[in-house]
C-alpha cells in the first residue's frame, strides 16, 4: 500500500486539489493572477513564492 492507501492516482488528484484550490483563492484575493497558485506544486519554488507573497506589496492594498 502506498501513501494514499493503495489508490495512488485518486489520492494524488485529491491532494493536488486540496493544495491548489485554496492557494488559487488566496492568490486572487491578493490581486495576483490565479495561475500563480500552481507554484505550490513545484518543490522549492513553492517556498520561495510563499516568502515573496508574504513580504511584497499586494496589488489590492495589502502591506
Amino acid at each position: 500500500m502506498g501513501m494514499f492507501g493503495g489508490h495512488g492516482l485518486i489520492g494524488l488528484i485529491i491532494g493536488i486539489v486540496l493544495l491548489v484550490v485554496p492557494a488559487w483563492k488566496i492568490v486572487e484575493k491578493a490581486g495576483y493572477p490565479g495561475p500563480l497558485a500552481l507554484l505550490v506544486l513545484v518543490p522549492v519554488v513553492n517556498v520561495v513564492a510563499l516568502w515573496l507573497f508574504a513580504f511584497s506589496a499586494w496589488p489590492r492594498g495589502g502591506r
